[in-house]
């Protein structure tokens, strides 16, 4: 039997060799299957356009299945539509008010305390009303705040827990609540309010004092890294059985992720921290070089083997940027969109504009409606169903589509000017990291598949 006879489809599968064994990344499911000896070997054979032995036959049958060999270059699919938007997660932009003047900060619509733009409780509550209305059907709730700094405009954060738990509890449902901080204005009353309400943190500070102070400045330039490290402490000592994160940004230069880790994960104790590279933001000054991109994926390797370690002992060391991956591979994701935002996800401004995410609140990036008028879900519909029916062959062609969907919205309109378009100016990157995800999965899975059911919910 002649190898002619079928067409080997390189696109929907990847290679990889762990500890003397091979697998097939499947990459239609993002799934991963050990090959047998014979199933490797055949692979070999057609690639090399070998004959191909009757015997063998039946493995063929099972490629065709798993559709890496056949006539069609992709499994043929109907193209996404886009009616419904049951969003679970609300962001909140409570405050366009800042204490700080971080130097790299994308929010445009950013103003210092005293010019701020503050949400009403009546946008709040309205926003509430119809994030329910859009997705009814739903038993989990949550509401993420942000700013600005959005503990500067806390009395209406009390004023949204206290109806949300109202709202949502006489419905018989659940709420949760998130937030992302800069950590100055916190108290110990404020920290035991929070933790009371259950309100899961996450402090922007960027690494040690002489990192931190390079570009979390508060307005007159003095570095706030002296009372964030204060205040971490005080709220760790509470928030003793709830997860507080951290979330660093790499700017220009900023590539040393091991010296980083270290004082955030074992100097303030934050028990998971994750990292945000910067490579289009507006200002190009703080945006990663190709060089900084290789140091930063290295360094994240390296915390990324200690990661496995520790998986395979049975702990989490808290590198959220493998972990989410690692998730995304065990539960074979397959993403047509980059995100939730639009679908899992609406962001609504202080003014009640609805956004994209709550990256686009201030841009100059058109609305999808807002709290008066209601969600535009025509608008919004057909941005979506053009970014999931995307036929750029860069990513089509590429074996993290799935997992990848052509990257972050507002990276693109940054870069591009548009949201449409895929991001591609670090895609050897990220598929060089993926595959270490991949590796990643596979060694834990062999080691403690335990690891999964305690971890990952």
């Amino acid at each position: 039997m002649s190898i002619n006879n079928y067409n080997l489809i390189k696109t929907n599968y990847h290679i990889l060799k762990v500890d003397s064994k091979e697998f097939l990344f499947h990459i239609p499911t993002s799934s991963v299957f050990e090959l047998s000896a014979e199933s490797a070997n055949l692979l070999r054979k057609m690639e090399n356009k070998e004959e191909i032995n009757k015997d063998e036959e039946e493995i063929v049958e099972e490629f065709k299945e798993l559709n890496i060999v056949g006539s069609r270059f992709f499994v043929k699919e109907e193209a996404t539509k886009i009616e419904h938007f049951p969003a679970k997660a609300l962001v909140l932009n409570v405050t366009s008010g800042c204490n700080l003047s971080c130097t790299y900060c994308y929010k445009e619509d950013l103003t210092s305390l005293k010019n701020s733009g503050q949400m009403t409780f009546e946008i709040a509550k309205n926003a509430i009303d119809m994030f329910y209305k859009e997705s009814p059907h739903l038993k989990e709730y949550s509401i993420t705040f942000f700013g600005g700094e959005p503990l500067s405009n806390l009395p209406l954060i009390k004023e949204i827990i206290a109806y949300a738990n109202e709202f949502f509890g006489s419905k018989d449902l659940k709420i949760g609540y998130s937030m992302t901080s800069n950590a100055t204005l916190l108290t110990e009353e404020i920290i035991h309010y929070l933790h009371d309400s259950k309100v899961d943190l996450t402090i922007s500070i960027d690494g040690p004092e002489s990192l931190h102070n390079k570009t979390r400045v508060y307005e007159n330039g003095k570095g706030s890294y002296e009372k964030v490290a204060k205040n971490v402490a005080k709220l760790l000592a509470i928030y003793k059985n709830r997860t507080v994160g951290a979330r660093v940004t790499l700017t220009r230069g900023i590539t040393d992720i091991k010296t980083i880790w270290n004082h955030l994960r074992y100097d303030l104790k934050f028990k998971e921290v994750g990292f945000a590279p910067v490579t289009s933001g507006d200002n190009d000054f703080f945006n990663l070089s190709d060089f900084d991109l290789k140091k930063v994926f290295s360094g994240f390797r390296e915390l990324g083997e200690d990661y496995i370690n520790e998986a395979i002992k049975g702990n989490f060391n808290g590198f959220s940027n493998l972990h989410r991956t690692v998730i995304d591979i065990h539960e074979g994701r397959k993403k047509k969109l980059p995100c939730g935002a639009g679908v899992g996800l609406l962001s609504v401004s202080y003014k009640g504009d609805i956004d994209l995410c709550h990256r686009f609140t201030g841009s100059d990036y058109p609305s999808f409606g807002n709290i008066t008028n209601g969600l535009d879900k025509k608008a919004l519909g057909t941005f979506l169903e053009k970014r999931a029916n995307e036929k750029d062959t860069n990513c089509q062609t590429c074996r993290i589509r799935n997992l990848c969907a052509g990257g972050c919205y507002h990276e693109s309109y940054i870069k591009y000017g548009t949201p449409e378009k895929s991001v591609l100016h670090y895609c050897d990157d990220m598929r060089s990291w993926i595959d270490f995800a991949v590796e990643a999965y596979i060694r834990i899975k062999a080691e403690n598949p335990e690891f999964f059911t305690k971890y990952f919910k």
